[in-house]
């Protein structure tokens, strides 16, 4: 037993100490929604497309290691908001995708005044952005009013987000040329970001495929190899469920994507997770008392501890592996199938807005 016990803590102190000497780069990504009366439809975008955001961000690379993913999410525009120009921040940047996806499911629209530039202006002054000129530093805001509005001048916002390296993203809900009208390219180019127009109204439709089901089942099963602890793990495990919930109940498209999420290591939760935890701090789980551990871990020693989480880790590694696979199938069916122009659905919408800038700024920062 000692053995075991000693090989598992030198193996992942290893690991540990293997991750740490390699750089790892941040993507930071900061949406930016319009909430109010007229734009139910991009807040539908925004969460259908939330999955395949991530996927994207988490798909790039520096020296073969995957960037540190956070992301915040900002509300403007809605007449309930208490500030004074109708702005909220609904979380600051995280890396707890499931509290990302529960503010975006919580977003409800109200009549309002849309001030760009003060969201803007907050998302900058609020937000702990990352000094490092070499990550990846992203503002995404989608609206339909003009650019210049309310009290804070766009442009020297602009002016600050360039000297930060932020690039500001515009995704104009209407059509191209009234876009360029109201300032919403000039928002983007002045901090070398990009320009978008899409129909905020176009519904989302998730291709149904053969691999969806065996894909959701394998996420069920994944969460049975979460264990709780501390104060909010109880939460936070329920709140896994409900966002799986919600992905699915956009589609079991939108539900795939969320699990092949799961199956990537953007979707860390050391914070609740003994598994996780165990990962990056292998003494943290020894330290915690029974009543902030759940049942299974209970009563027992180190060494059971230890061999019951190696038992989760490999499990969960296991399961994820065969959601990878069933996703690469997956993504086969679903490029045959988008080669057909009838069946290509929506091309313009907040999520090909948000990668395919994404990719190109990921570029210009040495990401693969």
């Amino acid at each position: 037993m000692k053995n075991i016990f000693l090989s598992l803590l030198i193996i992942t102190s290893v690991s540990f100490l293997n991750a740490q000497n390699k750089p790892q780069r941040k993507v930071q990504l900061a949406l930016l929604i319009d909430a109010s009366n007229s734009m139910d439809g991009l807040i539908e975008q925004a969460k259908s497309r939330l999955w395949a955001i991530v996927n994207e961000a988490s798909s790039l690379t520096v020296n073969g290691v995957a960037p540190i993913l956070e992301i915040a999410v900002y509300d403007y525009g809605n007449s309930g908001i208490s500030d004074k120009n109708y702005v909220r921040m609904q979380t600051n940047f995280t890396s707890d995708l499931d509290v990302v996806s529960e503010k975006l499911f919580a977003l409800r629209t109200n009549g309002g005044e849309e001030y760009c530039g003060a969201v803007i202006e907050k998302s900058l002054q609020e937000l702990v952005w990352s000094r490092d000129p070499n990550d990846l530093l992203l503002i995404y805001i989608a609206g339909n009013e003009p650019f210049n509005q309310g009290p804070v001048n766009y442009k020297s916002i602009c002016t600050i987000a360039k000297s930060r390296g932020v690039f500001i993203n515009t995704i104009y809900c209407g059509e191209y040329q009234q876009g360029v009208k109201e300032s919403w390219k000039d928002g983007a180019t002045c901090s070398n970001g990009a320009y978008f127009n899409i129909n905020s109204d176009a519904k989302i439709a998730a291709i149904p495929t053969p691999y969806d089901d065996q894909i959701i089942q394998l996420n069920k099963n994944l969460n049975t190899t979460y264990m709780w602890f501390g104060e909010q793990g109880v939460m936070k495990k329920n709140n896994q469920i409900i966002e799986d919930k919600n992905a699915f109940n956009l589609g079991s498209g939108i539900a795939s994507e969320r699990a092949l999420v799961k199956s990537k290591s953007a979707y860390n939760n050391a914070s609740w997770d003994v598994v996780d935890a165990f990962q990056a701090d292998s003494t943290k789980v020894f330290e915690l008392k029974d009543d902030q551990l759940p049942e299974e871990l209970q009563g027992k020693g180190a060494e059971e501890k230890a061999e019951i989480i190696n038992a989760k880790t490999e499990e969960r590694a296991k399961i994820q592996s065969e959601i990878q696979d069933l996703s690469k199938q997956r993504e086969v069916f679903l490029s045959k199938v988008n080669r057909n122009p009838a069946n290509a659905g929506v091309k313009d919408d907040f999520g090909t807005a948000v990668n395919k800038s994404m990719k190109e700024k990921a570029v210009l920062k040495g990401f693969n």
